[in-house]
């Protein structure tokens, strides 16, 4: 899971791409990069290891130049480089390309075959992102071929309809193409957000591709709509927007994930409101503590920050008990699930996280947290709730039990890692050391989303039930995937 941006005005766009990136930092702390186009047809790319504000500096601004650009946010997958991954990609031929990619994709061995064996294109790095951009240049190429002018729009809408003809997963991409222009599509299950907005600008129309809505609030930018599945946006560099939806297009299946973690709640994505949706998370859950957990007095309800808190002060309505911040954040530490390796993780629960002990001490305490993963974060909340005094310790899961790994771009490749995989909830119980533990049903999940936009009845679940919408994704992919994770 990373963040993607991508922008066109008519006035330089380096700044307004920095900000818009500080807005998506939650989908990935571990690189960050922009790319611009300038008048010349030049394209410039700043990326690195680290946080935005760390990698592009002031310095960087003045290499920064042109009114097109795109940016990225990558979220760390483990056994990667921090350094060769970080995006934008860039790959010279044909015309110049740079690319920001939010996902990840299945059937990369097949595709690694076909570039070096058939397009005779060049790999550097072991990302499937810089596969992504070489079969997008590759088929770039095909369309180009013959042709005693650059490439219409149409030719761009074929070279990206047999990306997705050949790119099984996930896939929400920003590109810039020198001397086209800004292109923007998303894979035909639509798993990975991608929304677009506008703005005036002394006569001019502005465009700004985002991850989420978040970006286009901060800079002003009035919403337009999603960015289908399957879809692909392109802006030339007159400002022209087309768009063409692939014939390759299949079920909208989003990720159910984003609305349970990935997501900032004050996103709208496929016309779902995440806030809401974390609300309505929480009154079922409620509702199905105080139907199941009746003799259990609770003195109090305490979220795990952040992401949590949305529901956990509906569950403290729903039981009619006191809701308390009994942990105080660290803001400068990172969101704790999307660190890489399990040591780092578990060391940096508690430097983020802090009790307030005078609100724990001899109270029956109800943990809720967004949903339990690894259960490293869980186990030592736990703990540290009983070291602050507490009486007795449950916990909440606003999500179902995650049990299968995700491939299509959380970094939740190998099932030994899920502390829930093969597990009943009284064994997950006791490996974190609560007095009980619940977890939300499947079926309120789905409930509470679709609630949001009944046009979506379907979502990328997989992690929750083992299902996987897209690629040929059996036991055998598994197991290589997690060989492949552990030898690097």
């Amino acid at each position: 899971m990373c963040g993607v941006i991508g922008m066109y005005k008519q006035a330089p766009v380096n700044t307004e791409i920095f900000d818009a990136l500080t807005s998506l930092q939650h989908r990935g702390q571990d690189a960050a990069g922009i790319s611009t186009l300038d008048e010349s047809g030049r394209l410039h790319v700043v990326k690195g290891a680290g946080l935005v504000r760390d990698v592009v500096r002031t310095r960087h601004m003045y290499r920064l130049k042109g009114n097109v650009g795109i940016g990225h946010v990558r979220y760390p997958t483990a056994g990667t480089d921090s350094e060769e991954s970080a995006q934008p990609f860039y790959v010279n031929s044909p015309f110049g390309i740079t690319l920001g990619h939010n996902g990840n994709l299945v059937n990369t061995e097949k595709l690694i075959k076909e570039l070096t064996d058939k397009d005779f294109r060049h790999l550097n790095t072991s990302s499937d992102s810089e596969i992504l951009l070489n079969i997008l240049a590759n088929e770039l190429q095909n369309q180009s071929q013959g042709q005693s002018e650059k490439p219409s729009a149409e030719h761009i809408f074929k070279a990206v309809e047999q990306v997705q003809m050949r790119c099984e997963g996930a896939y929400a991409v920003t590109a810039i193409i020198s001397g086209l222009g800004l292109l923007a599509f998303r894979d035909p299950n639509g798993i990975r957000p991608l929304v677009y907005g506008k703005r005036e600008d002394e006569g001019q129309t502005s465009y700004l591709v985002a991850s989420e809505t978040v970006a286009l609030d901060l800079l002003g930018f009035e919403f337009v709509r999603n960015i289908e599945p399957g879809e692909v946006l392109f802006i030339d560099l007159e400002g022209n927007l087309q768009t063409h939806t692939s014939s390759v297009k299949k079920s909208h299946t989003p990720c159910l994930f984003e609305f349970v973690y990935m997501a900032r709640p004050d996103s709208i994505m496929d016309g779902i409101s995440v806030y809401k949706t974390r609300l309505r998370l929480g009154q079922k859950l409620g509702q199905l503590i105080s139907e199941q957990w009746s003799d259990k007095d609770i003195d109090v309800v305490m979220p795990i920050p952040d992401t949590s808190r949305t529901a956990a002060s509906v569950v403290a309505r729903i039981l009619d008990t006191k809701y308390r911040e009994g942990f105080m954040k660290n803001r400068y530490i990172g969101r704790t699930f999307i660190m890489p390796g399990q040591e780092t993780r578990k060391k940096s629960v508690r430097q983020k996280l802090n009790t307030i002990d005078l609100e724990f001490q001899g109270k029956n305490v109800l943990l809720v947290d967004d949903s339990i993963v690894r259960g490293t974060t869980s186990r030592e909340i736990v703990q540290m709730a009983r070291e602050a005094g507490a009486k007795n310790v449950y916990f909440a899961s606003a999500a179902p039990m995650v049990c299968y790994p995700n491939v299509y771009g959380i970094d939740m490749p190998a099932a030994d890692e899920l502390i829930a995989h093969g597990r009943s909830v009284e064994e997950v119980r006791d490996l974190i050391g609560a007095d009980d533990l619940i977890f939300q049903s499947i079926e309120n999940l789905y409930e509470s989303c679709v609630e949001g936009n009944p046009d979506i009845t379907e979502f990328e679940d997989s992690v929750f039930t083992g299902n996987y919408v897209c690629g040929d994704i059996d036991e055998a992919y598994l197991n290589k995937l997690h060989e492949n994770r552990s030898r690097r």
